[in-house]
């Protein structure tokens, strides 16, 4: 669902001669840089284990609901009923402890040599502009990571996350394109590069995703200001595409005439492995991933205990070009398949809850979902193999005991 102010009647010619008047903000970060800011099973399980319980806190929200993975906070989807994640319990990526940036100092530049004027925006700057809502699912691209030995035989490195790296919200804020019509972008422009304030975390995209009406600069999470933990006081929410492409903290907007390289499209957030020749993707080891896969999963602890007796069980779907249009569950591992139902609403940049009955009788269970998106596109039957276990999507079996 997606809604937009008034056209904005300030011209660009107007606006770039107030910005040039205007104090130039400066952004002030407070950043603790306590911990490794890796993803290392030791840390996990130090964190675990409460043997880091003397650092300072590395989120601005409270932990206790998530699986705690060293900077990362893993959603338990069994605590998300509805279909919005409530920002409390949305999960988080971070690739250093969570900064506090004032939102009084701070300010967003666009520079680059595609630009054809460089501006500074400071917050209240941004709200003026005509704010655009989207309701989109964010996933890291490493999601289900921490399940590739049990559907691969092999071990993926990075953060072993299960199935919790996933959320949905509502979204707010200009578009991307309202504020690069604003610095003006010369016709030789390739690409976009979003720049964060946490040392400088950043990912590039053609200019034409940038320019996606749906491809937002979000001030706003379900209705709120950005918390901390997201990306306060302004990041970007790319829809579809893996989520280290919506950069938290946005403190740059880079636009450039040539293709940007960086370590987050070179040797992160590549497909590295044998069938994908490092030759052939230079400089980049791979190809690069932008957008995401179809999944579903079970909105239930990891293994699931359950009494006999009729349950509604209930999960969430997701496809990077939405809506997702079937969702299959199956109670024996896949030997047979029934159609679940998708819950409404159902909005083509969301994810989708789906449910279904199931009578659980008294044993060990395997359960299976399968979702398949509006254009055909379903869960393969073979993983997607490579050395970082991205984009994982096979259907998931989830271990039940019943009892």
């Amino acid at each position: 669902m997606k809604q937009t102010s008034e056209m904005y009647r300030l011209t660009r010619r107007d606006f770039v001669r107030a910005a040039s008047v205007a104090p130039a903000a400066a952004w002030l970060a407070a950043c603790d840089r306590a911990g490794d800011a890796g993803s290392s099973d030791a840390a996990d399980e130090a964190l675990a284990t409460g043997r880091e319980a003397e650092q300072p806190p590395r989120w601005a929200k409270d932990p206790s609901p998530f699986i705690q993975r060293t900077l990362n906070l893993e959603t338990r989807l069994e605590l998300v009923d509805g279909f919005i994640t409530p920002n409390e319990l949305f999960f988080v990526r971070n690739h250093s402890p969570t900064p506090a940036i004032d939102p009084e100092g701070y300010s967003l530049r666009v520079e680059g040599d595609g630009a054809e004027s460089e501006l500074r925006l400071d917050l209240s700057t941004l709200e003026s502009l005509p704010q655009h809502t989207i309701t989109a699912y964010l996933e890291c691209a490493g999601n289900w990571r921490g399940l590739y030995p049990e559907l691969t035989g092999t071990r993926a490195s990075g953060g072993q996350w299960t199935t919790g790296a996933v959320g949905c919200a509502e979204w707010s804020g200009p578009s991307l394109g309202t504020v690069l019509d604003l610095a003006g972008v010369r016709s030789e422009t390739v690409d976009v590069n979003l720049v964060g304030l946490d040392d400088g975390f950043e990912r590039a995209m053609p200019l034409a995703k940038a320019r996606d009406p749906d491809t937002i600069i979000a001030l706003r999470m379900n209705g709120e200001p950005l918390p901390a933990d997201h990306g306060f006081p302004a990041r970007s929410v790319v829809p579809g595409w893996s989520g280290s492409s919506s950069i938290k903290w946005l403190g740059s907007i880079q636009v450039s005439t040539e293709r940007v390289w960086n370590r987050n499209n070179t040797s992160s957030y590549v497909l590295i492995g044998d069938q994908w020749p490092e030759a052939d993707y230079a400089p980049a080891q791979g190809p690069v991933i932008t957008e995401l896969v179809v999944k579903s999963a079970l909105a239930l602890p990891r293994p699931a205990q359950l009494a006999p007796g009729s349950h509604v069980l209930h999960g969430f779907a997701h496809a990077p070009a939405g809506p997702v249009s079937a969702v299959e569950w199956s109670p024996d591992g896949g030997a047979t398949w029934l159609e679940a139902e998708i819950v409404d609403p159902v909005l083509p940049l969301a994810w989708q809850r789906f449910e279904f009955e199931w009578d659980a009788t008294p044993g060990a269970h395997t359960l299976v979902t399968r979702a398949t998106d509006a254009a055909g596109n379903t869960q393969p039957d073979e993983p997607l193999m490579n050395e970082k276990g991205y984009l994982l999507n096979v259907p998931l079996p989830h271990p039940v005991q019943v009892e």
